[in-house]
């Protein structure tokens, strides 16, 4: 049976308006991209509470950074490529330095952006933000988990990176799920593997498990949508369950979830673990679908990748 799936961007751009009728203090501001990032749905509602401040992300995060200054709550989007990395002095040293109340809310992040090819691609962010004191970076992986994602950067005081993907998503949470940003969620027990993800790679990963399971291999999932702060704990009961950790993720294996992974496990319990997201490269253009195969990122790669770790 086909998924259907939904667009997290609206979901983005529905909550920020649930969240403007309840709080007046909360403001939206955006990059010349209110249509990509879906902000447009708040300044339809609020244009007196939308600033667009056009294709200049500095000026962007220093605006935001003097909003909340003033007691407002600026909710910022643009691409991730652009918010991570083109702004990224002025989130360290304005919002980051002052711990201020600025959500950083970015579309358009990893290989899923597609046809418009590496330069759009943000392959960096996670590990970008991670690495600023004060930052929290939320990943979240369908709808459900991004409205409470929002929900939570709203009430939240201090920065706040939450990355959105471009592509639309299957619901994978229920009414029933709670999104704890100190607990990351163990989706499935397993006794032979344990597979750290979060996002977009986390329907693959549960595609992946099915997969295993017909090899007879039974996997522990993890879901993860805070990389920071990484809940410790739960990583490290997995990893003494199973012995054996993969993570998985659409962005870099270098500094994003895989690092923070293997940084904990390094110092608390060091087992074998096997990082898989895009290598040390540049991204290229096609379509979300053939990058998300080429990347090795499907549940077919990923289980062909992680029956091999075992062997």
């Amino acid at each position: 049976m086909e998924r259907v799936c939904k667009s997290v961007r609206s979901v983005y751009g529905n909550t920020l308006a649930e969240l403007g009728k309840a709080n007046k203090n909360i403001v939206v501001l955006d990059a010349d991209l209110s249509c990509s990032t879906q902000t447009k749905i708040f300044a339809k509602e609020f244009p007196e509470r939308f600033f667009n401040v056009g294709i200049a992300e500095q000026d962007l995060m220093t605006t935001a950074a003097g909003l909340a200054c003033t007691g407002k709550i600026p909710f910022v989007s643009t691409f991730a490529m652009f918010a991570s990395g083109r702004a990224w002095e002025q989130i360290r040293n304005t919002i980051c330095y002052s711990n201020l109340n600025v959500k950083i809310a970015a579309t358009h992040g990893g290989i899923t952006v597609g046809e418009d090819g590496a330069s759009h691609q943000a392959l960096e962010d996670i590990s970008l933000m991670r690495s600023i004191p004060n930052m929290t970076v939320i990943v979240p992986a369908d709808s459900t988990e991004t409205k409470q994602a929002i929900e939570y950067a709203a009430s939240h005081y201090g920065p706040v990176y939450i990355r959105i993907a471009r592509t639309s998503l299957p619901d994978i949470f229920d009414a029933s799920y709670k999104f704890t940003p100190s607990k990351a969620t163990v989706i499935k027990e397993g006794k032979d593997i344990s597979i750290l993800t979060n996002g977009e790679t986390l329907i693959e990963v549960l595609d992946c498990v099915k997969m295993l399971e017909d090899k007879g291999i039974n996997a522990e999932v993890v879901n993860i949508p805070v990389v920071k702060p990484l809940d410790k704990d739960t990583v490290i009961a997995s990893a003494k369950k199973t012995k054996r950790v993969v993570t998985v993720e659409n962005h870099s294996i270098i500094g994003g979830l895989g690092s923070a992974v293997c940084e904990v496990l390094s110092e608390n319990y060091p087992v074998k673990v096997t990082r898989i997201g895009t290598n040390d490269e540049f991204g290229q253009s096609g379509s979300a679908k053939e990058l998300m195969e080429f990347y090795g990122l499907t549940s077919n790669k990923l289980a062909d990748k992680i029956i091999g770790i075992l062997k």
